[in-house]
């Protein structure tokens, strides 16, 4: 191979790889618009999903010359597709929710530590009291309930609060383990909606507060 071919292979090569490049910025543009902001600061095992598999395909193929630009762009087509219809389906399925997000996790309840639930969750007692001192609590007596989140923060609830306000329903899917926490029922929740005339599929979110529900719809066609 003389320096003529290859001096024009270079060139070729780096014409795909800039390519690749330029079309995967545009996916990655594409999908922050097109499924909201949560990707730039990931909440859910969804999000970081899709930001860890979006860079893995784009870097592990950039470099890759068996793999061309048609390829690549349809790779890139397959797995925004998935993402979407993965989205779709934890916004309309508590169980696909739950499947993809998890629940949150009781770890404090009424002054006590529940051990066995934080060695099941991975969660140390060194990395329980270090959550407790950022939240300025030094005695585990004084949380009423202490839940670990799905993203690892610990959502902490003392016995002098009383304007804590819990998700109940969010998407139109009601939120069970809420609901075990605060002692109610579908029943109960249900019951509550329809005296304010929604109903549970109406409901974008829904708060619990001192026994009663605040509740925010879905906007109405027109409205």
């Amino acid at each position: 191979m003389n320096r003529t071919t290859s001096h024009v292979l270079y060139h070729v090569n780096s014409t795909l790889i800039f390519a690749k490049l330029g079309i995967g910025l545009l996916v990655i543009i594409f999908q922050i618009n097109i499924m909201g902001k949560g990707n730039l600061a990931p909440t859910s095992a969804l999000d970081q999903v899709q930001n860890y598999v979006l860079g893995g395909i784009i870097g592990g193929i950039i470099y890759n010359d068996s793999i061309g630009i048609l390829q690549f762009l349809l790779i890139l087509i397959a797995w925004t597709i998935l993402v979407m219809v993965l989205r779709y389906a934890k916004g309309n399925s508590n169980f696909v929710h739950k499947l993809i997000d998890g629940d949150p996790i009781l770890v404090i309840d009424h002054g006590k530590i529940l051990t066995d639930v934080c060695m099941r969750a991975g969660l140390n007692a060194g990395d329980l009291h270090l959550k407790l001192r950022s939240a300025d609590v030094w005695r585990v007596e004084d949380v009423y309930r202490g839940i670990l989140e799905q993203k690892g923060q610990l959502t902490i609830m003392k016995y002098d609060d009383r304007h804590n306000r819990y998700p109940l329903i969010a998407d139109g899917n009601i939120n069970e383990s809420v609901l075990e926490l605060i002692g109610k029922n579908k029943e109960w929740i249900e019951e509550r909606a329809a005296e304010k005339g929604y109903k549970v599929n109406d409901i974008y979110l829904a708060e619990y507060d001192d026994n009663d529900i605040s509740i925010y719809a879905y906007a109405k066609q027109g409205e």
